[in-house]
């Protein structure tokens, strides 16, 4: 080399002083140069950008493009490099397309989006304002997705794209928002503050450590102080119903280990009550039903049933800093916007919010409520399991996993205390509520690199192993995510699920076996039939869970017995349309008044009508009554 390199050489060049050559790539055929055919962009690998004009129309979609203030925007291109044709995917499923020979602008997409929204009145549609497009090519290369928002004042931007670095991803919603070289210039980028979360200590092993940095308008910390959420009749089981103070500290805590029931009954409950009249949404509609542990010392972890018939509001956010948050729908997809960007979560697919992260839930269809499982571990973080003898692939795969798009609001004041917009942010401490209210959008992250950022998971992907001889073998073969405890091979918690599979084993019985187990078992289930347990009235359910305690003896109910120990063994693919899932712990549940009592819908008599009607098959006694080996006399 002639002279050195500098940081941003090194950045763009690589190992080379020279320019680097330019990258030619054939250009489709189109009717106006440049134009380019989305599925040859994507056998290219050229990635799109958006141009980011179309996060700040405040267009109502019910209403002609031609309504938006600067007409200009409508001429603009909408992706660089143009395409003659590209779908726009709204969350809740329609899809359109927009096509242009010339190059899809602006108002082609408008257009698309209006025709198909054009007889709706106002009060049919929930969120009436255009707040973006998306492009995630993890999702798909082929297609923007739709962001729609309930007012046109807010101006969302997004648009960016997100990298991956080794063990780190990356994403900025505006280019060059990422400082190059360093994380933490004396003057960040474009105006912004750099700011580090952290999952683990600093000092935490390289292979553990969680760390991310974060790019954005103002930093979190510019905030009132919290207080204590004084409604305790807002649904949220952490906190009401036992006539303590929310946001103190005292025995009469409803997660207090005096207020958790811990019993060796096997327990079963119906479908857990969809919210009707009351308007509740996710966190005033998440309950705590079973738990273990204390978050004050980072330990255990605490299982939840969520219910919501309406999105948090738009001025809102919330986190936990008692645990990550594992989000499994069983009914009604979810938009949770988080400050690292969107994550479209449906039943089927499942998604990790870290601690401290704040997020918001919005519904995808407003006239359907939803419900779901959650697990908040308060100890570590999820990881995918080891293999050992699978090999290097199988059950989840890295791969599969998809975090989210920057994407930032433009919200605020001339200092962190000004601005017309008042936001409340509620924070979940030490199973306690408080609120704070700041004049900013919290949502204000314009870029990020790390690797501690929430995800998300398609089930579907799940690449189940099985036995292909005789038996069958521990479910610790379907876990997709486990929170290791400090004792190898030991979880704090294991997500585990039963998707479709084949069971093709000889001379053996085919369901889950009859079980007594050191950890606890909770289980649900999203849709379909459990091969193991019989559905209907007082049956496994969708929307119903079970829980069987440490060394709580469990097993396939009477009649599923009874189907599997007289079927003809021939290959069979079981579980078809179905998923039921695990929660699996190595502590001891305890069980919360409202999972015992409030919630109205545990089965009484789940054990007699499971394991009530198992027949006796004892052949030990010989045809005239004689005794054999070591059998007692009555």
């Amino acid at each position: 080399m002639s002279e050195p390199l500098t940081k941003v050489d090194s950045a763009v060049q690589g190992l080379s002083s020279s320019p680097p050559k330019e990258t030619k790539h054939r250009r489709a055929s189109s009717s106006a140069n440049g134009v380019m055919n989305i599925n040859d962009l994507e056998s290219q690998g050229i990635e799109l950008q958006i141009a980011k004009e179309t996060q700040q129309t405040g267009w109502k979609i019910n209403t002609s493009p031609t309504t938006i203030d600067d007409k200009e925007i409508l001429k603009k291109l909408l992706t660089t490099p143009p395409v003659k044709k590209i779908d726009l995917h709204f969350p809740h499923g329609l899809e359109v397309t927009a096509r242009n020979m010339k190059g899809v602008t602006v108002k082609d997409a408008l257009d698309a989006i209006h025709k198909a929204f054009k007889k709706r009145a106002d009060d049919e549609l929930d969120l009436p304002f255009l707040a973006g497009f998306e492009w995630d090519k993890e999702e798909s290369w082929t297609r923007l997705i739709v962001h729609l928002r309930k007012d046109a004042g807010q101006t969302n931007v997004g648009g960016g794209k997100k990298k991956k670095k080794g063990n780190a991803d990356e994403s900025e919603a505006v280019p060059n928002a990422l400082p190059i070289g360093q994380n933490s210039p004396q003057k960040p980028p474009l105006g912004l503050y750099a700011e580090k979360l952290s999952g683990t200590a600093f000092t935490a092993p390289r292979h553990e450590n969680k760390q991310t940095w974060l790019y954005r308008i103002l930093p979190s910390c510019s905030h009132p102080p919290f207080t204590a959420v004084a409604d305790k009749t807002n649904g949220h089981s952490t906190t009401n119903g036992n006539g303590a103070t929310p946001g103190t500290k005292s025995d009469d805590s409803s997660t207090a280990p005096a207020k958790l029931h811990y019993i060796p009954n096997q327990l079963r409950w119906d479908p857990f009550n969809l919210p009707s009249d009351q308007k509740t949404d996710f966190i005033s509609g998440l309950h705590l039903i079973s738990g273990a542990g204390d978050p004050t010392l980072k330990q255990g972890l605490g299982i939840y049933i969520y219910t919501a018939n309406i999105s948090m509001p738009n001025t809102s956010a919330y986190y936990s800093a008692d645990g990550d948050m594992l989000i499994v729908p069983q009914e009604g997809s979810l938009d949770i916007r988080t400050e690292f960007g969107w994550l479209l979560v449906r039943p089927m697919e499942i998604a990790v919010i870290p601690r401290g992260v704040k997020y918001q839930v919005r519904l995808v269809n407003s006239s359907c409520p939803v419900r779901g499982y959650a697990l908040e571990l308060y100890q570590g973080h999820f990881v995918l399991p080891e293999l050992g003898p699978i090999g290097s692939n199988g059950l989840a795969n890295a791969r599969d996993f998809q975090a989210p798009v920057a994407c930032f609001s433009e919200d605020f004041g001339s200092t962190g205390f000004e601005g017309k917009t008042k936001y409340t942010i509620t924070c979940k401490f030490n199973n306690s509520l408080f609120q704070t209210t700041q004049p900013h959008t919290p949502f204000d992250v314009v870029a990020w690199h790390g690797n501690y950022y929430p995800y998300k998971y398609d089930l579907g992907r799940f690449n189940t192993i099985g036995s292909i001889s005789f038996d069958h073998p521990d479910p610790s073969i379907f876990t997709v995510l486990s929170a290791p405890s400090d004792h190898v091979g030991t979880a704090i918690a294991d997500f585990v699920i039963f998707p479709p599979r084949w069971l093709v084993g000889e001379d053996t019985f085919r369901p889950p076996w009859y079980h007594r187990n050191t950890m606890s078992e909770f289980m649900g289930l999203i849709k379909g039939d459990y091969d193991a347990k019989k559905a209907g009235k007082g049956g496994f359910v969708p929307g119903g869970a079970s829980l069987h305690n440490v060394m709580a003896g469990h097993g396939p109910d009477a009649g599923s017995y009874e189907g599997a120990r007289n079927a003809e063994l021939k290959p069979v693919k079981v579980g078809g349309g179905s998923c039921a899932f695990m929660f699996e712990s190595c502590l001891m549940m305890g069980v919360t008044d409202w999972g015992l009592r409030e919630c109205e819908v545990v089965q009484e008599g789940y054990s007699e009508h499971s394991w009530g009607g198992v027949k006796v098959y004892w052949t030990g006694t010989g045809e005239k009554g004689e005794r054999r080996g070591h059998l007692l006399d009555p």
